[in-house]
């Protein structure tokens, strides 16, 4: 399967938070795409951002608001009557969710909630899918990958609060909107649980690669926190390209497709962070070190894989770009940021090229 312009164009899609990193990549993927889109976030969280430099809100409605107002979202929902929601809005950050727990569980949980309600009231919502994360798995440090039916968990703030993402929307989707009342209620909706997400124009906090890019920018050497720790390393347009296919399946199939979703990359594309470290160091210069973070930190799960056999099986989605493939578009990108190049057109030509790229 492939993302599909004939399906996209003109269809009426809600986006929350689309001033966001992943956001920022999708909504001009969805412009690229002929989509009629409607991003509702908050303002862009760092400076500078993808949204800005990309000039992301010029070929969208731009409608700025917080997911934790419930009556402001289920208004402006009201308003455009989407035919298809894509929830991004988060609380993305670990270590940020041990600092401010309040605000991750009110975004994550009750952000979703309210999401949910705009959907239950609007009534046009023919597919929605939730972005929750690899971490919401009960993590045992297995060597294996984590698959769909495997529990719920969450040992940091963050992580747990996906975890109660996940129950409450399979909650609602058996109490509101149960497969076997579908031709009444006409909505599907399903969970996508995505690894390590990188790529250009991320400039969030306690990032990898946003850190290591920045220390070399700045002529310092990178300080890695967990040399050791793996995971399931993927180009950002990996996941987006899994949460378009899912939303034309649940729009075109229904609730054959209303469940929960792992969009990882190949398991031998799940490597520790000192290798990532040594690789992006190579590529970005031959002065550019890096070095390991002695103090102690908040806890991180170490091992953390997951498997996406079903998604390959039944979505026929696989990853395009392997990890060095990804890592080389990340540097390419903020090398031509620190150029002055047009941000735009460089972000929408490696979407192209990902798009051209064989499965």
């Amino acid at each position: 399967m492939a993302v599909k312009k004939s399906f996209w164009r003109g269809k009426k899609v809600f986006l929350t938070g689309h001033t966001g990193f992943k956001g920022s990549w999708l909504s001009l993927w969805l412009q690229d795409l002929g989509a009629e889109s409607t991003g509702y976030s908050l303002p862009a969280p760092t400076e500078p951002s993808l949204f800005t430099l990309a000039n992301v809100a010029q070929n969208m409605d731009h409608v700025i608001g917080d997911i934790r107002d419930g009556n402001n979202l289920k208004q402006v929902m009201k308003e455009v009557r989407p035919d298809l929601v894509l929830h991004l809005a988060a609380q993305p950050l670990v270590r940020y969710s041990y600092r401010e727990p309040v605000e991750t569980y009110e975004t994550n949980v009750m952000g979703t909630l309210h999401l949910l309600e705009a959907i239950r009231s609007t009534g046009t919502v023919r597919s929605c899918v939730l972005i929750t994360t690899d971490k919401c798995y009960e993590n045992r440090e297995w060597d294996w990958g984590y698959r769909e039916i495997d529990p719920m968990g969450g040992f940091d703030p963050y992580s747990s609060s996906k975890g109660c993402m996940e129950l409450l929307s399979a909650s609602y989707r058996n109490s509101y909107f149960p497969s076997q009342k579908y031709d009444e209620h006409k909505t599907a909706i399903a969970t996508a649980r995505a690894g390590n997400v990188i790529g250009g124009g991320d400039w969030a906090e306690d990032r990898l690669i946003p850190d290591m890019i920045n220390a070399f920018i700045n002529g310092q050497p990178a300080v890695i926190r967990n040399p050791n720790a793996i995971r399931p390393w993927q180009h950002v347009l990996e996941p987006l390209g899994g949460y378009l296919e899912l939303a034309q399946k649940l729009y075109e199939q229904g609730p054959e497709f209303a469940e929960a979703w792992n969009f990882g990359p190949e398991l031998h594309d799940a490597k520790p962070v000192s290798w990532i470290a040594k690789e992006i160091s190579t590529l970005w210069s031959e002065q550019a070190q890096w070095q390991t973070d002695s103090n102690e930190h908040p806890h991180e799960a170490h091992y953390l894989k997951l498997d996406c056999s079903k998604a390959y099986a039944r979505l026929n989605w696989r990853p395009r770009w392997s990890l060095k493939r990804a890592l080389a578009n990340i540097t390419e990108w903020h090398k031509a940021h620190e150029s002055g190049a047009d941000m735009h057109s460089l972000t929408l030509q490696q979407i192209h090229q990902y798009q051209a790229a064989s499965v």
